[in-house]
């Protein structure tokens, strides 16, 4: 029986830090409904998509905890999840958490078609500083306003309307390490979705990097993953300029040979659609087990001890 899956990538032109947040929903739900009119059984958002990056502001109190969710759905996010059900159609959307006992996290749920959330995901690597860098315009402060994830990297199952995938999520900066992808191949991951916020400059403060090296190294990510873990990916920016900072856009989706077969071609509002096929993944799972033996995990903790050595002479 065929297993495949309409899914969306919605991208996200800018949140501005004056936009109200019925706005931005609003946008969100224009979004879910372009899915919806092609089809999409699964729509995913970007990080931090009801609000402007704000880590890039030295801020606190009340203005700093107006960012912050304390339970997902509430009453502010709520005709999102109710439009979705509606629709018979799960998203996967970003979010910054303030748990009941003061936790804070970057993080993302997944719900599915009857609106139920199949699992949450914590980011795990934060980029940036706790401390503001002197002298810089924009910062990178996810340090200072979030707890490193504690969840791990748990796969989930999706319905059985969706062909019951075994799913992965990322947040932004997670993308970009191989061991985070590789947890979840691991785990059989067929489908991983995730969303970011990155800048089109160097966030840290260089200035060797600009936008165009920062997209290809989003798109490189996400496709080298995808197929060294034979899983399709979907990877969804929030794009163009927030408050005079860059955000790249980029967003794709990816099958398990690590091709595009949809990409974004703006910096805004965009929603990008693909089926796919999720038996599409047996072929490179298969492969990656046939020649497991060839792996020499003997060699591998001498590698572990050998990070951070200094460079032969």
């Amino acid at each position: 029986m065929p297993r495949t899956l309409r899914v969306a990538a919605a991208q996200m032109g800018p949140n501005q830090r004056a936009d109200s947040r019925e706005a931005i929903l609003a946008r969100m739900l224009a979004l879910l409904e372009g899915a919806a009119r092609e089809g999409a059984q699964l729509v995913v958002y970007p990080e931090l998509a009801f609000t402007t990056f704000f880590p890039r502001w030295l801020i606190e109190g009340a203005e700093l905890d107006a960012y912050f969710e304390r339970a997902m759905p509430n009453p502010a996010v709520q005709p999102l999840f109710d439009r979705a059900r509606a629709l018979r159609i799960g998203f996967q959307v970003g979010y910054a958490e303030l748990t009941p006992e003061g936790q804070r996290f970057n993080s993302a749920i997944t719900t599915g078609p009857d609106g139920a959330i199949l699992a949450k995901y914590r980011k795990v690597h934060l980029p940036g500083s706790v401390e503001p860098r002197p002298g810089d315009r924009f910062q990178q402060l996810e340090k200072r306003y979030f707890e490193y994830g504690d969840g791990g990297f748990q796969a989930f199952r999706g319905p059985a309307a969706w062909g019951a995938p075994v799913m992965g999520m990322l947040i932004c900066n997670d993308r970009r390490w191989p061991e985070a992808w590789r947890v979840y191949g691991l785990q059989g991951v067929e489908l991983m979705v995730m969303g970011y916020n990155s800048a089109a400059y160097d966030p840290n403060g260089g200035r060797t990097e600009d936008s165009a090296i920062r997209t290809f190294h989003s798109t490189l990510a996400a496709q080298a993953n995808a197929y060294m873990n034979a899983t399709w990916a979907v990877s969804v920016a929030k794009a163009g300029d927030e408050d005079g900072s860059g955000l790249i856009g980029g967003s794709c989706i990816i099958d398990p040979n690590g091709m595009i077969v949809a990409q974004a071609k703006t910096l805004g509002d965009e929603v990008l659609v693909a089926e796919i096929d999720l038996d599409l993944c047996r072929q490179g799972k298969e492969k990656m087990f046939k020649f497991a033996a060839h792996r020499r995990p003997e060699h591998y903790r001498r590698i572990v001890d050998q990070v951070g050595a200094e460079p032969p002479a």
